[in-house]
């Protein structure tokens, strides 16, 4: 059974779209979404700096755009994902690339409530100086006691060990200085505020505004949600997930859990992959992942779309 899945914030990295622009159909594309949100994703996923393509704002659509532009690619007629696709999931603003190819939002609607998404969320990183780290090592149950002790958010349980810590720079810095017993090392991350924490209630309102004329279809193959790990099966609960979200922790663990239950045999992440396949090769064992990084990874993805389809 094959896992089809989306990353979220960070995984972009200067010109990572390049090389797929030269494929058919890439940038006519690319440029229709551009046109769709007034907001060259060419240009920032060709030429864009790092601290550019950072920004919360420019970051949430360039993802969602690479991603549906590379899963498109692995089949010869996007009407066979579906059909060969098992179930599909994505981490954080990740989760509305696969409600698109879930067939819960067109693509186009998608990256408009996306460039939605990005602005509100950096309007309400820019109240509060906020941020978030990363824990190395230590046992998951005592580090979330111990973040919630010092007021801070667990973000992102990812599984595999892995914890994001998020509140303000004050709460961080006491992090920095009272680690949880066992963790080695407290690293900051290079984002703009405490995303999926009640820092992010203001987004939630103006995002639920956006989302308000949509009429979203239902999943067309198992989706996971990151709230909780569950199958939604309606794209209004869909919808009302990617909404709340913003202000809620992800919880990826749980959603490698169920795709475990679901018989998982085959993991592939779309662009710009690398970090969810890294999280499934320690908490999948057995499972064949691929991260799609260029178009040279694509011969190899559907090869693995044919084992396990």
């Amino acid at each position: 059974m094959l896992v089809l899945v989306a990353p979220g914030q960070g995984a972009q990295t200067p010109g990572f779209l390049t090389p797929w622009l030269e494929l058919p159909g890439a940038r006519g594309a690319l440029e229709a979404w551009s046109e769709a949100v007034q907001l060259d994703l060419v240009r920032y996923g060709t030429e864009g700096d790092a601290e550019e393509i950072r920004d919360t704002a420019v970051a949430q659509p360039l993802l969602v755009a690479a991603g549906l532009a590379s899963a498109y690619m692995l089949f010869d007629d996007p009407a066979e994902l579906p059909l060969k696709v098992g179930a599909i999931a994505g981490h954080s603003v990740g989760e509305l690339t696969a409600a698109a190819l879930a067939g819960v939002l067109p693509d186009e609607e998608t990256v408009r409530l996306v460039r939605a998404r990005g602005l509100a969320m950096a309007e309400a990183a820019a109240i509060t100086e906020t941020g978030m780290s990363a824990l190395l090592g230590g046992d998951p149950e005592v580090s979330v006691a111990h973040l919630e002790k010092l007021g801070l958010t667990p973000a992102n349980i990812n599984g595999a060990g892995q914890i994001v810590a998020a509140g303000t720079m004050e709460q961080l810095a006491a992090l920095n200085e009272d680690k949880p017993e066992g963790v080695r090392k407290v690293v900051p991350l290079k984002v703009a505020g405490a995303f999926h924490t009640h820092h992010m209630g203001p987004a939630v309102e103006k995002l639920a505004e956006a989302a308000k004329e949509l009429v979203p279809g239902d999943p067309r193959l198992t989706y996971v949600s990151n709230k909780d790990g569950k199958a939604v099966a309606t794209g209004t609960e869909v919808l009302e997930r990617l909404v709340g979200q913003v202000a809620n922790p992800v919880r990826w663990d749980l959603c490698m859990e169920t795709f475990k239950e679901l018989g998982v045999t085959a993991l592939i992440e779309v662009c710009p992959g690398g970090t969810l396949t890294g999280l499934a090769k320690r908490a999948l064992p057995g499972v064949k992942t691929l991260a799609l990084k260029t178009p040279d990874d694509l011969d190899a993805a559907r090869e693995l779309i044919a084992e396990h389809a």
